[in-house]
């Protein structure tokens, strides 16, 4: 009786500890950018980096005309410390939820004010903004998705061979 009482209180705890240990750890890095502009603006970007693996985006990964979470988890957290224009189009200061409905030829970028949730849950009728970009392709493909901004206020997206910028000003 003793025996199965403490081989029961090992297996416990180890299985409490395995479960633990996995919780933590994240099929997708976390990633931070974050750049002060030539106007003042503080933008920050805080996502995770999936990897293409081999994959096709637009086919097994980021489907083309599918809203994305653009990026992995939780939901990709865009910040910006003043209101500015992106794409030309006015966007106030505060933290928003970026997802993407990527496109072979287009890609829509969505600023949506719900930005504290896992990816998967989003909900269009709180979209703060939508703007059309034109992606591009790289000249050295990026395995983990990345984002970078520039001084100028360019915001650039690159995952695979495709490039996604935008401009906040």
């Amino acid at each position: 009786m003793k025996k199965i009482f403490v081989l029961t209180l090992f297996v416990s705890l180890f299985t409490l500890v395995t479960a633990s240990a996995q919780e933590k750890k994240k099929a997708s890095p976390p990633a931070s950018v974050k750049e002060t502009t030539s106007s003042g603006t503080t933008i920050g970007i805080d996502y995770s980096q999936p990897s293409v693996k081999g994959r096709t985006i637009g086919v097994e990964i980021a489907p083309f005309g599918k809203v994305w979470r653009t990026g992995a988890n939780e939901a990709t957290v865009f910040e910006v410390s003043k209101a500015v224009k992106v794409q030309g189009k006015d966007l106030a200061a505060g933290k928003y939820g970026l997802y993407t409905i990527p496109g072979e030829k287009e890609w829509t970028i969505i600023f949506n004010k719900t930005w504290k949730q896992w990816g998967t849950n989003y909900t269009e009728a709180d979209d703060a903004l939508r703007v059309v970009v034109k992606p591009g392709k790289a000249a050295t493909p990026t395995e983990q998705m990345t984002f970078k901004i520039e001084k100028s206020g360019k915001v650039s997206l690159l995952w695979g061979t495709t490039v996604v910028a935008f401009t906040v000003k």
